[in-house]
């Protein structure tokens, strides 16, 4: 396996450069693999790819809409971790689901499915902190990083737990509410990102809410960096292949490596 998402992210922070993780919607068309590739050669970080589920509560329409065309086209989790094993990239990858996938198939067989397909992270989103171990604990001996969210309502208190239970980045939720792309970046995505950095050495990035490169540069004053989603799976369900979403995340790394911090 190559560089660990951590340590590629810590990387980027040391060079004094913010980093960028782009979502992907897995198995949503035919140019899946391709458009992944197209995205690590456009500058992203990391790349996190969305496994559908029927009941998506942390996700917007854009992200629910291509779930939808995912699932009825016949895409399952198996079927997107068999194309993402086609993948050539070096860039890290993560998977991003619901707990219901997981527990479904199992913990220990979900993490070695991961780990055999070459994906470096998982976020569960809806998996609550005082319920993580069991998959955690399953994940970690697969060598597959952790990652966990944090929400603007989250307690002071409860930050330092999140943040030593997670692996790879911290996920700072940028909004109360479900992903999708907004005017303005919400005030409490700087909020978080500054509570979240005064408690972890570990990469804070922000995301949900995050619709421009605009956004993402102001967001990345306060923390290491983004996580893109809504904007980029709106331009994979437009069409028009690969190349259009690699030109949309070529936007986001440029705003980010010529803005001043």
């Amino acid at each position: 396996m190559s560089q660990t998402i951590e340590e590629t992210l810590l990387a980027k922070r040391e060079s004094g450069k913010k980093s960028l993780v782009v979502y992907l919607t897995g198995g949503l068309d035919e140019h899946f693999e391709a458009t992944v590739e197209e995205v690590s050669a456009s500058g992203a970080d990391v790349i996190e790819i969305g496994i559908p589920f029927s009941d998506p509560v942390m996700d917007g329409p854009t992200i629910q809409r291509a779930n939808d065309m995912a699932l009825t086209s016949g895409a399952t989790p198996v079927s997107i971790l068999d194309r993402v094993k086609q993948v050539e990239s070096p860039t890290p990858l993560a998977v991003m689901t619901y707990y219901n996938i997981a527990a479904s198939m199992g913990v220990e067989r979900f993490a070695s499915l991961l780990a055999r397909s070459r994906v470096s992270g998982c976020i569960l989103p809806d998996l609550p902190l005082e319920e993580v171990e069991p998959w955690a604990n399953a994940a970690d001996e697969e060598e597959v990083e952790t990652i966990l969210l944090a929400a603007p309502t989250a307690p002071d208190e409860r930050l330092p737990i999140i943040c030593e239970r997670s692996r790879g980045f911290i996920y700072g939720v940028g909004l109360l509410g479900v992903t999708g792309v907004r005017q303005e970046l919400a005030s409490s995505a700087i909020e978080i990102s500054t509570r979240l950095k005064k408690v972890t050495n570990l990469p804070v990035l922000v995301g949900v809410g995050i619709g421009t490169p605009d956004q993402a540069v102001e967001a990345s004053r306060a923390s290491d960096g983004v996580v893109v989603g809504s904007a980029v799976v709106e331009r994979m369900l437009e069409g028009g292949g690969p190349e259009r979403v690699g030109a949309l995340v070529k936007e986001f790394r440029t705003a980010l490596d010529e803005a001043t911090f």
